[in-house]
C-alpha cells in the first residue's frame, strides 16, 4: 500500500512556516501522499450535536485549491490530493481550471478526491443547488475530463454548457485522476462507474462493512465493462489514543481487505503544533513501514 499523511487542517494554525515545515517533514519521512479537507464556510459552534461538530466555525478549513499550491512550491515529490473536494458546490470550469494549475505547478502531482457533502448551508452560500448536487457530479466529471484533455470544447449539459472553450495550460496528467469519496450504495457505485479510485469512509474499521462495501464496487466496476484491479481504494487509519502496534494490525487488516492506499489520520488524538504532529507521522512510518 501506498501511505499518506491527511494534513490537520484545525490543529496547525495559520503560521506559513509552520505549514511549510509539516508539509516538507511528510516528504522527508517517505510518505507518499498527503490529503486536504474541504469546507468553504461553516455553520456556528453548538449547531450540531453529533459527528458533524467538528466541522463548525471553530474548527479551521483551509482551502484546498491554495494550500495545494503551497505544498507544490515546498515539496518535490509527494502527491498532492484533495480528499475530498465537494465538488458540485462549485463552478465545474473553474473547479477543473483550479486543477490543473495545481497539476501543472506540481509537476503532475494532483490527485482530485471530490464528493457531494452534506451542508445544505454551505450550498446555497456558494450559490449552488444542493438536491441535484448527485445528479450533478457526473456531469461534472464528464466535463473536467474534456477539458483536461481536449484544446477546445464543446459541451451541452443539464447543468453546464461551453460553445467552442479550452482551458490554458493544460494539465501535465491528461486527464487528472478523479477518486470519489462516497459511503452509500448510490454513490459507491457511481464512484465504481466514474472514478480512478474511492476514499472509503474515513471513520470506518476494517471490517465486514468495508469488505462488503469494497466487494460491491468491484462488482460494479465489472458491470461497467472496467477493470477493477486498477481501481484504487485508500482507507484511513486514525491515531485516537493507540499506539504502533495497533496502527500497523490496521494497516495490515487493510492490506487484507485489498487497499492500495492508506492515510494517517492524527487529527483529534490531543496533538496540537507541527511538530507533535509530525513526530506522530514518524512514528506511524516505522511502525507500518
Amino acid at each position: 500500500m501506498r501511505l499518506g499523511v491527511s494534513f490537520p487542517t484545525s490543529e496547525i494554525g495559520t503560521d506559513p512556516a509552520a505549514i511549510r515545515d509539516f508539509v516538507q517533514a511528510v516528504e522527508d519521512l517517505g510518505y507518499d501522499h498527503v490529503t486536504v479537507i474541504d469546507h468553504v464556510i461553516q455553520a456556528p459552534a453548538g449547531s450540531y450535536d453529533d459527528w458533524r461538530k467538528v466541522y463548525t466555525r471553530d474548527n479551521m478549513f483551509h482551502e484546498p485549491f491554495v494550500l495545494l499550491g503551497f505544498f507544490a512550491a515546498a515539496t518535490t515529490r509527494i502527491g498532492l490530493v484533495t480528499g475530498i473536494l465537494i465538488l458540485p458546490q462549485r463552478q465545474t470550469v473553474l473547479a477543473a481550471k483550479q486543477a490543473a494549475e495545481i497539476d501543472v505547478l506540481s509537476g503532475g502531482r494532483l490527485r482530485l478526491g471530490v464528493g457531494l457533502g452534506w451542508s445544505a448551508m454551505e450550498y446555497a452560500a456558494l450559490g449552488q443547488d444542493f438536491h441535484t448536487r448527485g445528479r450533478r457530479v457526473g456531469e461534472q466529471v464528464d466535463l473536467m475530463r474534456r477539458l483536461w484533455t481536449e484544446e477546445i470544447v464543446t459541451f451541452a449539459g443539464g447543468y453546464d454548457s461551453i460553445d467552442k472553450g479550452g482551458l490554458n495550460p493544460l494539465p501535465v496528467q491528461r486527464p487528472i485522476p478523479i477518486w470519489f469519496g462516497a459511503f452509500h450504495e448510490t454513490a459507491l457505485r457511481r464512484a465504481a462507474r466514474l472514478g480512478d479510485g474511492w476514499f472509503a469512509n474515513p471513520y470506518a474499521p476494517p471490517g465486514d462493512e468495508m469488505a462488503q462495501q469494497i466487494a460491491l464496487m468491484r462488482e460494479t466496476a465489472v458491470e461497467a465493462g472496467r477493470d477493477p484491479a486498477a481501481f484504487g481504494i485508500e482507507c484511513t487509519i486514525r491515531a485516537g489514543k493507540r499506539g504502533p502496534d495497533e496502527w500497523a494490525a490496521e494497516a495490515e487488516a487493510w492490506s487484507a481487505l485489498g487497499a492500495t492506499h492508506v492515510t494517517f489520520r492524527a487529527a483529534r488524538a490531543g496533538l496540537r503544533g507541527a511538530d507533535s504532529h509530525i513526530e506522530a507521522l514518524r512514528r506511524f512510518r516505522e511502525a507500518v513501514g
